[in-house]
């Protein structure tokens, strides 16, 4: 049996990839900003760090958890053995206290941004925590991930404003089939395993080339939503510049990944989507203030 050594802070943050918080920490940024901006309400930074500590603590609970409720899978999986859970980096038990505090961390911070997002704080773990399982049942998996994330928008909106409104959830939308559409595309790589293991996802099930054209119907959908939010929003040209730039990103990571060549999956996945948040978000964001 190995001896798992006392795992440091990097190794955590290695567990759950903190530098995938690119995916939803700029679409965060772009519903706290829409709600200081079109709500008429003062810039506090208070209130910007609290929304970026729910952001930090919901996605380390939903990794942790991921990994902690993978692990077995991991194990098997060549691809993923290395993993700090199958690799005895973490132990199960750590993994899992890492995530009841991070849990216990985000109820806390929203408590103090207000009641409303106190009180909705359980149903928004349920949904980043329930993305884990929901391979063992369901196809939809992907689109549960990208409900996981939709919830920084809307989230850092409610964290202002305390109501919803139309325009976040739009961008709670987008984030809902941009994410699907390139979780697909990150699922290629185990269609195989997947299919050994009974485990449900699109491309075990649609195969690669029906996958890539579910991926891509998912992103045209999101770009069309981009479209609306800027007509909805009356935004100007930075706005659109924004929008022409992030698609032109997900068009790219298209073109790169074919049902032939997956080689570079993760430069579609990881570099490609992490490019088109940040600036999409730099352009709507400057647009808000500069028009």
């Amino acid at each position: 049996m190995a001896v798992i050594r006392n795992p440091k802070i990097a190794d955590y943050f290695s567990l759950v990839k903190i530098n995938h918080t690119i995916f939803s920490l700029p679409f965060a940024l772009i519903g706290f900003f829409l709600a200081v901006k079109t709500g008429h309400h003062d810039l506090s930074i208070r209130v910007l760090v609290l929304v970026l500590l729910c952001v930090l603590f919901a996605r380390n609970a939903a990794m942790g958890f991921n990994r902690y409720a993978d692990r077995e899978f991991d194990k098997k999986n060549p691809r993923t053995a290395l993993r700090e859970i199958p690799s005895d980096i973490i132990s199960p038990k750590s993994a899992l206290w890492f995530v009841i505090i991070n849990a216990i961390l985000f109820i806390i911070t929203s408590y103090l941004l207000n009641f409303l997002c106190f009180l909705l704080s359980p149903v928004a773990l349920l949904v980043v925590l329930g993305y884990s399982l929901t391979k063992r049942f369901t196809y939809l998996s992907h689109l549960f991930l990208g409900m996981g994330l939709a919830l920084a928008p809307i989230g850092a909106y409610l964290a202002i404003t305390a109501r919803f409104d139309m325009l976040p959830l739009i961008y709670s939308f987008i984030v809902i089939f941009w994410v699907a559409g390139f979780d697909i595309l990150y699922a290629l790589q185990d269609i195989e395993f997947d299919r050994k293991e009974k485990l449900n996802s699109l491309p075990a099930r649609l195969g690669r080339v029906n996958a890539l054209l579910l991926s891509s119907s998912f992103h045209l959908f999101a770009l069309i939503l981009v479209a609306a939010g800027g007509i909805i929003g009356n935004f100007h040209l930075l706005y659109w510049i924004g929008a022409a730039l992030f698609a032109g990103l997900l068009c790219y990571e298209h073109i790169i990944v074919k049902p032939t060549d997956i080689s570079r999956v993760n430069l579609a996945f990881a570099t490609m989507n992490g490019m088109a948040s940040v600036i999409f978000a730099c352009f709507v964001i400057a647009d808000l203030f500069l028009q």
